[in-house]
């Protein structure tokens, strides 16, 4: 940030806190056909390879939906996740190409994979502050069609 944008800059802006935005949820594994290497696109047409975890289902106001879960490549079971999503805030409160949420894994009380979602922990990309950022963009079944009031949001719309 530099120039105008650094003299203006009034800090990062957030929805309130809200408890029903965390939770925690299975890590499904990928299926046969959809396991391995994964390509997003990227905002700058460069593609990022990263691995297919697999997919959490989260229980959302108009019924549960799946959510494509990654990691870094050659990590089977990484400590943390990455899941670049969109939801129907992008654009008028939140950034236009989508959020992300770092989640950690955890094992539950059987031995299975836990993905502990915080949507207060959504967080704009780089490429939404500045130029010369390459950016994961949400794969198609990682938009959602429900508003997720939760995490970064843009300032025009901060209350």
């Amino acid at each position: 940030m530099q120039g105008e944008a650094l003299r203006t800059f009034r800090g990062l802006s957030y929805y309130a806190p809200d408890e029903a935005w965390a939770l925690s949820a299975p890590l499904e594994a990928p299926g046969m056909h959809d396991a391995g290497e994964f390509t997003l696109d990227t905002n700058t047409g460069q593609p990022r390879q990263m691995a297919l975890i697999g997919r959490v289902r989260v229980p959302l106001p108009d019924g549960e939906r799946p959510l494509s879960v990654f990691g870094p490549l050659g990590e089977a079971a990484p400590a943390r996740v990455f899941i670049p999503f969109r939801d129907a805030t992008s654009g008028p409160e939140t950034y236009g190409a989508g959020r992300y949420l770092d989640a950690p894994v955890s094992r539950g009380s059987g031995g299975e994979a836990l993905v502990q979602l915080d949507f207060n922990l959504a967080y704009h990309p780089y490429c939404a502050y500045g130029d010369g950022w390459t950016c994961p963009l949400p794969p198609a079944e990682n938009r959602l069609d429900v508003a997720v009031r939760a995490g970064e949001r843009l300032p025009q719309t901060a209350q």
